[in-house]
């Protein structure tokens, strides 16, 4: 163990925490972004700050090292059977794992789990599903995040024929999961989904779902799984901005401008807002920063700028010089980084009530709420927030308040006591029946009661 390991440890142990050895599952880690990423890396940094061993278990891509050290987080990458089939993907550097046990990831994540030994495994999102054949021969607990849909739909957005789902149902599923994947593959998914849910509820020592709308949807409510609600969180230093200037920060207008960052797609709302945008009269500019996608809109109005893929400490010098933000999701967003961002900034934000939004932001206090996929709403709170200078100095204050609750030094700890009740074999919260207030900020224990 590193003298520096050795502190850490010390220093955990000497406020109470007993130390424990953690391994995180995540189909993708960085140098491939996304919130879910982000969160991922993020949490595995304050866990080792805390005192604990953590490793990471993700998918191998292509120039990655199979074994990396981030920090002193240790990165396995992990090579799949279903990866090597290239023509399942769109996207070669996003060859997800599949929703049932792969032969070749169950027999690498053996040797992981024999190496690092690990007392808590913490998966995120389909990974998981190659490590239950082998959660009984190794003896650790299994927490699992649930960042969006994927106990019950397919699709993982649970979105229908372009509205918000009613419910899942298996020839409603079988025909959404078909236009999204091909015949084939989308049959394969949600039979996998359907035959795999009860043995993953029951092989699961406790749920962490980062919304209110995560845990309701995935039905973690209707059941007897023990879980509980803990929102994503950003790093204590979010709002330190990186003293070296991109050179793509040349880019952005010279006036000041609105602001939205994400995968420029139609379930993000993208085309909603550029509809909404055009009404505007005499409007700054409007900045799209994002991953282009297929259905990424191509005639835009005067005045819009979009720039893609651009690195993280960019994107956040690119906040600090906006109005306010917008994240106008059309499908049930469950728990929106890039508001938390824009919020660590002393940013306003508009955004969708649906799906976890409802949790970050508090109407009229930090930002302000429309109906989905309504552009004259959206052009309205726009239009609102770009006439009352007072109205989102307001607004940015408490933005800074209740993004406190929702940085690390806040939120990991309440990841670390789930792991030391399932370690400990504490009693666990089971499926509940009343939801929690809506605004983070007023969630004490991020439980449903």
């Amino acid at each position: 163990m590193s003298i520096a390991r050795f502190r850490l440890q010390s220093a955990a142990t000497s406020k109470g925490r007993d130390p424990m050895r953690i391994l995180l599952l995540t189909q993708f880690y960085p140098p491939i972004i996304g919130g879910e990423e982000r969160h991922v890396r993020n949490l595995g940094a304050a866990l080792v700050e805390r005192g604990h061993e953590v490793s990471v278990a993700t998918l191998w891509h292509p120039g990655a090292s199979e074994r990396e050290a981030d920090g002193d987080v240790r990165v396995h990458r992990l090579r799949g059977t279903i990866q090597r089939a290239s023509a399942l993907f769109t996207e070669p550097q996003r060859r997800h794992a599949p929703p049932f046990p792969d032969p070749e990831l169950v027999i690498s994540l053996k040797r992981v789990l024999a190496k690092e030994r690990p007392e808590v495994v913490h998966a995120h999102n389909w990974l998981l599903h190659s490590f239950l054949p082998l959660k009984r021969f190794f003896g650790a607990r299994f927490v699992v995040t649930l960042h969006d849909y994927s106990l019950v739909c397919a699709t993982k957005n649970f979105m229908h024929e372009g509205e918000p789902c009613s419910g899942p149902g298996l020839m409603k599923c079988l025909g959404c999961a078909e236009r999204h994947y091909g015949a084939i593959k989308g049959s394969v998914t949600t039979l996998a989904i359907r035959s795999a849910g009860l043995f993953e509820r029951r092989a699961v020592d406790k749920f962490v779902a980062v919304s209110r709308a995560v845990a309701s949807f995935n039905r973690l409510d209707q059941g007897r799984a023990p879980f509980e609600v803990i929102p994503n969180f950003v790093p204590d230093d979010i709002g330190v901005l990186s003293s070296d200037i991109d050179p793509c920060l040349s880019q952005l207008p010279c006036e000041s401008y609105i602001l939205f960052v994400g995968d420029l797609s139609r379930l993000k709302g993208v085309d909603v807002l550029v509809k909404a945008y055009a009404r505007l009269e005499h409007a700054p500019p409007l900045v799209l920063i994002g991953r282009e996608c297929p259905d990424t809109p191509k005639d835009l109005p005067p005045n819009v700028h979009v720039f893609r893929s651009w690195p993280h400490t960019a994107v956040m010098h690119a906040w600090s010089r906006s109005l306010f933000g917008v994240a106008p999701s059309v499908w049930p967003e469950p728990c929106a980084t890039v508001v938390m961002e824009a919020m660590s900034l002393a940013k306003p934000v508009v955004v969708t009530d649906i799906g976890g939004m409802p949790d970050l932001v508090a109407h009229g206090e930090t930002g302000l709420l429309v109906p989905p996929g309504d552009v004259g709403a959206l052009a309205d709170a726009m239009k609102t927030l770009l006439i009352d200078p007072e109205m989102r100095r307001r607004m940015a204050a408490a933005s800074l308040d209740t993004v406190e609750k929702l940085k690390a030094k806040s939120v990991v700890s309440r990841i670390e006591r789930v792991y030391q009740d399932v370690v400990s074999g504490r009693p666990l919260l089971k499926g509940a029946t009343n939801a929690p207030p809506r605004c983070a900020s007023s969630l004490p224990t991020g439980e449903l009661p």
